[in-house]
């Protein structure tokens, strides 16, 4: 009971946030409102006497009319755990619809930073020495996010550093932790409550989305982790040209404090400064597409918020990725089937790519292979002989997704995941230069890949790893049989002329159960399905 009182008043305080952000409901459909709901809005607009006025409430009438800042400035209210939940779902169209994702892209995750002392202590904590043994300098922070805020600071010198380094330090929000279980609390309370009371919600499964988000936010709040995806990355990309990652300083890292090499390198969403430094900017928006594209196909492990904010470029034009908070995974069938995909749209095969749906089992073989590839020159053909700045990549995987919908093709969020990216990699390339033609730029890579793993030797390498598969399972197969065999004995021991006998335990217990729900349940089903295999075993 108090479990539900406080989801329940941390809700409706959720929910009267949006409501003086006008983002409750949509400004469009008051007019079809009944009076109650109507009345009900208003009371909840109403300011308590203690309650402050939030800085984005504050400047409402500068954010605009639009729906999407309006949802934008209430989640940022709402704090760390409903920024988070809006990024999510900015990757999930097929959870709340392609206009709320794309609305959810404008949010920014930005607060106002918390005290340097705070910092410090957290940093004293966490490393168990005192900053001033570690570092000579320690600045206020230079960015703060939903989770974290950085900080520049330097390692005091020693014998292999006479004049010791700059460092960037990431510090863990004090008190975040506490404040995501409860609002993820809330989270998983109502999306039980829909899943139990409101069928056609069912199919989208809201209890397996905010665990997965649940999942995600305790990745991102352990640093430890992201230095590793950091690390990993890193060995990924040693030998690419253009395109590196900070080195992590693990001595000074642990599950709160992140320490990374200081990047002396320009923003990269300043483009005035990069064009008076003197960069090719049309070589960046190439580099910043086809590293992408390698870090996705090549290696199956990509950085999945990828912005500008995230991206600095150093002297000499190599683009330097920073917040591993968001990385995504490819297996390899999963990288061979996106590589068909975009190939096939280049080459305009529209059979091909059909084919490779078809053959992963992404659409159910009682559809029509021809009417699919119909569909999917529906996609591609209006894109051919457009202005290459009116050509996106991601779009247009974004409107594949759509269409497999309609062949039944059920929706996959790593590969969600990488379109969403995709989108954000164009928008890079073509801040830094806006003629870039995203075909041409990620042409060369999709070639080289595919040639590489339609190679002898790779696929030489490929029926080694099986035939490696085959053998642990042949190894395996003894203990199979064997539980099997007990399994089947036992099963059979259980039947005689009169049919199944059941443990008096397990009788009351179905009783009870049957009592309760009114329906048969599961175990009762189970049983029969159990029965119905002894019978077949015995029948063999």
């Amino acid at each position: 009971m108090f479990r539900a009182t406080g989801n329940l008043v941390r809700l409706v305080r959720a929910g009267r946030v949006l409501a003086r952000h006008d983002a409750l409901f949509p400004l469009e459909l008051r007019g079809e409102m009944p009076a109650a709901m109507l009345l009900l809005l208003a009371m909840a607009k109403l300011r308590l006497p203690w309650e402050r006025v939030a800085a984005s409430e504050a400047a409402k009438g500068d954010i605009g009319a639009e729906p999407a800042a309006r949802l934008a400035a209430a989640m940022m209210d709402l704090g760390p755990s409903y920024i988070k939940l809006g990024q999510f779902l900015a990757t999930r169209p097929d959870i709340v619809g392609t206009e709320l994702a794309d609305d959810m892209t404008l949010l920014q995750d930005k607060l106002p930073p918390f005290p340097t002392e705070q910092a410090r202590l957290i940093v004293e904590e966490q490393l168990g020495r005192p900053v001033e043994a570690v570092f000579s300098s320690f600045s206020d922070a230079i960015a703060a996010a939903s989770i974290a805020q950085v900080h520049r600071a330097r390692v005091i010198a020693d014998e292999a550093n006479a004049e010791g380094r700059d460092v960037a330090v990431k510090v863990l929000r004090p008190n975040v932790e506490a404040r995501f279980t409860r609002d993820l609390d809330s989270f998983f309370w109502i999306a039980h409550l829909i899943e139990r009371f409101h069928q056609p919600s069912r199919r989208l499964r809201p209890v397996e989305i905010v665990q997965t988000l649940a999942d995600s936010v305790k990745i991102e709040m352990d640093f430890r982790l992201e230095a590793a995806a950091m690390s990993e990355m890193a060995e990924n990309v040693a030998n690419d040209k253009g395109f590196r990652v900070p080195k992590v300083d693990w001595e000074l890292t642990a599950r709160h404090v992140l320490t990374l090499e200081w990047v002396d390198g320009i923003p990269a969403s300043d483009r005035p400064a990069l064009v008076a430094a003197g960069h090719d900017m049309k070589k960046l928006g190439v580099t910043v597409i086809q590293s992408f594209l390698m870090h996705a196909l090549r290696d199956g492990f990509f950085h999945a918020d990828m912005h500008q904010g995230n991206l600095f470029v150093d002297a000499d034009g190599t683009l330097v990725a920073v917040d591993f908070g968001i990385t995504g995974r490819l297996d390899q069938t999963q990288r061979r089937m996106m590589a068909e995909i975009l190939y096939g749209f280049v080459q305009r095969d529209y059979r091909r790519v059909a084919e490779m749906h078809f053959a992963a089992g992404y659409v159910p073989h009682t559809k029509s292979i021809d009417a699919f590839a119909q569909a999917l020159r529906s996609i591609g053909e209006p894109i051919f002989g457009r202005p290459s700045r009116d050509v996106s990549m991601g779009r247009l995987l974004a409107q594949l997704f759509q269409v497999t919908e309609q062949f039944e093709m059920r929706t996959r969020p790593e590969l969600i995941l990488l379109q969403k990216t995709m989108v954000v990699i164009e928008g890079v390339a073509r801040h830094f230069d806006p003629d870039n033609n995203i075909w041409d730029s990620a042409e060369p890579v999709l070639r080289e890949w595919m040639s590489e793993q339609f190679a002898p030797e790779t696929r030489l390498e490929e029926a080694v790893t099986g035939a490696a598969q085959l053998g642990r399972m042949a190894g395996q197969l003894p203990d199979f049989l064997a539980r099997a065999e007990r399994t089947a004995r036992l099963l059979s021991e259980s039947v005689d002329e009169d049919g199944l006998k059941l443990h008096p335990s397990s009788t009351e217990a179905l009783a009870r159960a049957q009592g309760r729900r009114g329906f048969v349940v599961p175990a009762l089903w189970a049983a029969i399905g159990a029965l119905a295999a002894v019978l077949i075993f015995k029948l063999l």
